[in-house]
């Protein structure tokens, strides 16, 4: 069942703007005669004429809100420069209500523009429907008509209008929830690599369980990819590499492992370089990002490791990857362990458990019960000295440093980290990044 509609007045001619309380009554009559099925919101889209923001203006419209007092309670007027600014104003609406199942009534002309938008700053989580607004050139006649055939398809360059108009937008919003802040190890010299683990300050998602420097967008959360890039570019801008020579791992909880500048396997959760200026992440909200570093043969390393990918052993995989393409010395390689979640927080089924306590009794606690503790700091620092990293190049502060500077429970830490241990399957992702230095 549809629970919300947009009525798309944005666009109208110049003659109509002038008759706004006209339009909009008549808008409403129709959405309550004509609309298919009733929502418990609606929306109606107006640009806003930037020298007339006074209140009197929007006082204007209370004649016309007035006449439908059935409608009073779910019925907002929202008034913007341009489409990308309204859209993105009512998502925020639609998000604080958690609606996604959406009716757009508007004008023929508007449907593939609207498409565009819609593409843009919403995921596959909403639901969207049309109906066709037919503007008669009297500018007192709007009907709402069911959508006829196949609308044409919108120009390249109109595409890239709009989506250089949202991006100017989302540049312009501010950052929530503090400045960006990004975390460095010491171990890695800061003269050769460039790297970092971010947190969760410093961006522009909103939404509770995202906000705000969320860097991962799925079909299955309410940040749409066109956020999650203006988070990396602000990343990018305060950590100092290129958006556009950026490359994470795709994630699939495993041990392949990606050399860049060969062919890109469909999947893989470890990544490795010695190319400059290229700049690698792998993603963490509970799982642990990894970096690798070898100053010796500059060539750096990211791994994406899950208690699967550990027991499978990513960052191990990561290493081997670094020894074979660029020959580097394993004792040569420094690893950071970043935030994650700790043992203080993390429960697998026994059966699980059992893999990490063959790996060493230590990686469990509370082995006999029916969800035991999960230490996979552990298990990855004990694989990874396994196969020839020295103690001292491995970083991990749970173990080194109890003041944590880098390896911070994600779980413990809701200020500063995602976690979807703690916030459920909407959560955010933070990441760990490296490159070389050109």
């Amino acid at each position: 069942m549809v629970e919300t509609v947009l009525v798309d007045l944005f666009s109208l001619p110049a003659s109509m703007q002038n008759n706004i309380q006209g339009v909009l009554c008549n808008t409403l009559e129709s959405i309550e005669k004509c609309s298919s099925i009733p929502a418990p919101f609606i929306y109606v889209m107006c640009c806003q004429i930037q020298e007339s923001e006074s209140k009197g203006e929007q006082d204007s419209l209370l004649p016309a809100l007035r006449a439908f007092q059935s409608l009073k309670e779910r019925l907002e007027v929202v008034r913007a420069l341009t489409t990308a600014a309204v859209l993105y104003t009512i998502k925020q609406k639609l998000d604080e209500k958690d609606l996604s199942i959406i009716k757009i009534i508007l004008p023929a002309f508007r449907k593939e523009l609207m498409k565009v938008y819609i593409d843009q700053l919403f995921t596959p989580v909403y639901q969207f429907e049309f109906e066709d607004l037919q503007v008669a050139s009297g500018c007192n006649n709007l009907q709402i008509t069911e959508p006829q055939g196949e609308s044409q398809a919108l120009p390249t360059q109109d595409a890239t209008h709009i989506q250089r108009e949202i991006q100017m937008y989302l540049e312009s919003l501010p950052s929530l929830k503090g400045e960006l802040t990004i975390l460095k190890s010491s171990l890695i010299p800061d003269e050769i690599f460039l790297h970092g683990f971010t947190t969760r300050t410093g961006g522009i998602s909103y939404i509770p369980t995202l906000s705000s420097c969320n860097l991962f967008s799925s079909s299955k959360r309410r940040d749409p990819q066109a956020v999650v890039k203006e988070n990396l570019r602000r990343l990018a801008n305060a950590a100092g590499f290129n958006p556009e020579t950026f490359h994470r791992v795709k994630t699939d909880h495993a041990n392949a492992v990606c050399i860049m500048g060969k062919t890109e396997p469909d999947r893989y959760d470890g990544i490795v370089t010695d190319q400059k200026g290229v700049t690698i992440a792998a993603p963490g909200a509970d799982c642990i990002p990894v970096l690798f570093a070898d100053p010796v043969r500059k060539a750096c390393g990211a791994a994406h490791s899950g208690w699967k990918g550990t027991l499978l052993g990513v960052s191990v995989a990561t290493v081997n990857a670094m020894v074979c393409e660029y020959g580097c010395n394993v004792k040569d390689i420094r690893v950071v362990l970043g935030p994650s979640v700790g043992p203080c927080c993390y429960k697998l089924p026994h059966e699980s458990a059992e893999e990490f306590h063959r790996i060493d009794p230590k990686c469990v606690r509370h082995f006999d019960s029916a969800s035991p503790y999960i230490d996979i700091r552990r298990a990855t620092r004990i694989l990874l000295e396994s196969s020839g990293i020295l103690p001292e190049n491995i970083q991990d502060d749970s173990v080194t440093d109890q003041n944590q500077n880098i390896t911070f429970c994600t779980a413990c830490h809701p200020d500063k980290f995602y976690s979807h241990f703690r916030d459920g399957y909407n959560f955010g992702t933070q990441i760990g990044f490296i490159s070389i230095r050109d």
